[in-house]
């Protein structure tokens, strides 16, 4: 079994920061891909970022200059660091992450059980 538990939502005001986490913890060989979706009500799940390995990450345009992914390979983990936050970021967010449990074994995509984000005044 694998899990992914996150944290770090919650409310702020636009303009505001917020960073999310996300550790992975159980049966676990490699994890080759790690990122970030949010889904705001009434709309189809997006992504919002991915780091294959920390070094590098693709973004939706919507966030590009405001949002960072990364990555902490010892800790299984990765953060979504949030800044100029907008009344539209407003979604819960849920991390991903392409795991294969033992060697070998065809990876799997995982989910977090996501984490509310409100940007409000």
């Amino acid at each position: 079994q694998v899990q992914l538990v996150e944290s770090g939502g919650g409310l702020v005001q636009p303009g505001g920061s917020l960073r999310l986490s996300c550790a992975a913890s159980g049966s676990i060989s490699s994890i080759y891909a790690m990122g970030w979706y949010r889904q705001a009500p009434g709309k189809q799940r997006e992504l919002v970022a991915v780091t294959a390995n920390g070094d590098t990450a693709n973004y939706v345009d919507s966030v590009k200059g405001r949002f960072t992914i990364s990555r902490d390979n010892a800790k299984n983990t990765v953060y979504l660091q949030m800044n100029s936050l907008k009344p539209e970021d407003t979604a819960v967010y849920y991390c991903n992450a392409y795991i294969a449990r033992v060697q070998y074994e065809v990876p799997n995509y995982c989910w977090g059980q996501g984490t509310q984000v409100t940007v409000s005044s």
